[in-house]
Order: C-alpha cells, then structure tokens, then sequence
C-alpha cells in the first residue's frame, strides 16, 4: 500500500507517528486476511475481524501525505511539477505491483487456482470497479483505488490553484465530493442490498470496492493536508494537543469498531461508518504529527521496518499465507494452531521483505537519481503560489 514518506526536501525528518500507524495498518491487515482466508474463524478476536479498516487507514495516510507534496510544492519557491510528482509515484508503486502481478499470472500455483480478471483490469487500475468478490489478487482493489487518486488529485489541485478563491473552492470540492460519496453508497445500498439474496455479495461489489464509495478516509487525508499548508495558525494550534486527539480518535474508532462489527452491512452504518472512520484516523493523524505528544514522540521497536516494507508486505502477504497455511495443513498442523500462526505470519513478513529488497529498493534509488524531490519552478508558478497565499 503505496505512498512513501516526504523526501528530505520536504520534513527534516521520519515522523515516529507516522510510522507506527503505518506498521499498525499493515498489521491489522494480514490478521483480518488470515481469519478470512486460512482459519475462517475468529482467530484474533474482535481484532482479527474489524481489521479491514487497516486499508482505510492506509488511505488516510496517503491523503495527508500526499496531499502535503501537492500544497507544498505549489506553495514553494521550486513550483510543482505534475511530469514529476507523476514520474516519481510511478517509480514508487508500478515495480512491485507488476513483479506480484506477474507472479499471479506466469504462476498459477501462486494464487491457488483463482480466477483471474483480465490484464487491463490492473494494468489500467480498473480492476477494484464492479469487483466481484474471489478473484485472485483481489486485494489491489485498494491500491486500484489510490492510483486513480494520484491521477486525479494533483491535476485538480492545479485546476483549482488557477481559479479565482482557489481555497474556498478546494474546501468546497472536499466537502461536495464526500457528501457525493455519501449519496452514491445509500443508493447503491437500496438498489443493490436491501432485500437481495447476494447482498453481502453485492454490498462489496457495488459498495465496498467503488471508489466514488471509498473516498472518505482519502479527503479527510487531504483536508489536514489543506489546513496545515493554508492554516497554518490553525494548523499549529490544534497540533498542540495531540494527546487529546489521540483519545478524542480512539473513542471515535471505538465507537466506529462496534457499529461495524454489529451491523456491517446495515444502512445507517454504510451511510455514516465510513465518514466516522475517517474522523477517527485524522484524529490519529493530528496526534501521530504533535512531536510533543506520545504518539508523535514514541518510537516504538520495530514500526519504522515494518512501515518500510508495509507495501510490500500487503501485496504479497495473502497469497504467501494462504500457501504455507496449505502446507502446514498437509503436515496436520491446523490453522488455529500456534505453529501455523506464526509461520504463516512471518512467512507473510518475510515475503515482503525480498520483494522489498529486490525490487522496491532498487527502483527507489533510481528514483532518487533520476527524480529527485527538488525541481526547479515550472512556468507560472509563481503565479500559482500568489493566488494560494
């Protein structure tokens, strides 16, 4: 799950915040696909089962940071390059995305005998679009997600830099496309769920898996990008209190966790569960960027590797778990056990390590060698940094 941190040109250094929710996103991830996909049964408690939400805690992170690159750099003295921000994603995502996509389709025994879309549907990001659940590498639906917003975000931002009121209009646009988001996942929901034989089917089909649906966590992402780089007097104020953001954000998840593990695929809560996730991962966010408050200061052992390799680990974690799982059920160990648990577990980190090492790494040096972060301003920046102050 894509994005990375800041260049250097951008924060003097690594966010231990940052980090820790990054490792914990990934982590919740690979415990909610193992109860999915190996054991089929609550393995890890509630834990285990609301850990889906670790994806949208992924897009919470990307929208912040993200988002921080665009505003700065069209508020900086060096401008912002779209040729550039678009060639360094690129780098940063495509290398292990098509090293995992190829293993699906060069090596069938790799996805255990799933079906498999059609190559455009991931070549073109549009694979997550009326997803069927079951398919293999159904897991990109989430990166098919943030690629489009990488595409769209900084090009908008540029479009609405050149206007008139350029920062009331891109509040206006957060706000019009959440509350459109909201719309489109109440119709879909009557139309395609309420009272349908295939409704959880359909639920992640039409709901779970649409973009226009899933975009919550991405605005509330770039709306704190928006308010520090725009507010910045604001911006400071609220990042003083990080610790009562932190617990301020865990009662919002608390509360967000229960409706969702009660009634995940009611109305109310597909209408209102997912603004109340993103309210609880920026309130995370706020607190992760208070260097002076606990979650912005503490280091915790570990996270900084494991947020690291986090992408690498998601898009290779559940193919790798489910195969050792089938081995070690063939050995009678099964899944519940604590020998497969964590085999399967470091077998899913181990797999993202040396798709980390081979080929995430190496295509992150050329990056900095031949894009680096800072750019010279393009024309008419200035322009555009005037129109933003």
């Amino acid at each position: 799950m894509p994005p990375s941190y800041f260049s250097r040109n951008c924060v003097p250094a690594r966010i231990h915040g940052l980090d820790t929710l990054r490792a914990l996103a990934v982590s919740v991830v690979v415990l909610h696909h193992y109860v999915l996909f190996v054991s089929g049964a609550s393995t890890f408690g509630w834990l285990g089962d609301i850990g889906w939400v670790g994806v949208d805690l992924f897009f919470a992170l990307s929208g912040y940071l993200i988002g921080s690159q665009i505003f700065s750099g069209l508020r900086s003295a060096d401008g912002f390059s779209l040729g550039r921000f678009y060639g360094r994603r690129l780098l940063r995502t495509l290398p292990n995305f098509y090293a995992v996509l190829a293993l699906y389709y060069l090596w069938p025994w790799f996805r255990d005998g799933a079906p498999m879309l059609s190559p455009w549907r991931f070549l073109s990001f549009t694979q997550n679009i009326l997803l069927a659940p079951g398919s293999g590498f159904s897991h990109a639906w989430s990166l098919c997600i943030e690629e489009q917003f990488y595409m769209l975000l900084p090009a908008l931002a540029l479009l609405i830099a050149a206007r008139r009121r350029p920062l009331a209009l891109a509040w206006t646009a957060l706000a019009a496309t959440a509350a459109l988001g909201l719309a489109a996942r109440g119709w879909l929901w009557h139309e395609h769920v309420d009272g349908q034989a295939a409704a959880q089917f359909n639920y992640f089909k039409y709901i779970y898996y649409a973009s226009l649906c899933r975009l919550d966590e991405l605005l509330a992402g770039v709306a704190l990008a928006l308010l520090k780089h725009a507010h910045p007097g604001l911006w400071q104020r609220l990042t003083r209190h990080g610790d009562a953001a932190l617990a301020l954000g865990l009662a919002v998840l608390a509360a967000t966790f229960y409706w969702f593990l009660l009634d995940r695929y009611g109305l109310a809560v597909t209408l209102w569960g997912y603004p109340l996730l993103a309210l609880g991962f920026g309130l995370l966010l706020l607190a992760a960027l208070d260097r002076a408050a606990w979650l912005g200061r503490t280091r915790i052992p570990g996270c900084q590797r494991l947020a690291l390799w986090s992408y690498a680990i998601y898009l290779v974690h559940k193919p790798l778990g489910v195969l050792a799982a089938k081995a070690l059920a063939a050995a009678g160990f099964g899944p519940e056990s604590a020998l497969t648990i964590g085999i399967v577990l470091a077998v899913s980190v181990l797999g993202g390590v040396l798709l980390y090492v081979l080929v995430e790494a190496p295509f992150m040096a050329l990056r900095e060698r031949y894009l680096p972060a800072a750019v010279s301003a393009p024309g008419g920046a200035a322009r555009l940094r005037r129109r933003l102050r």
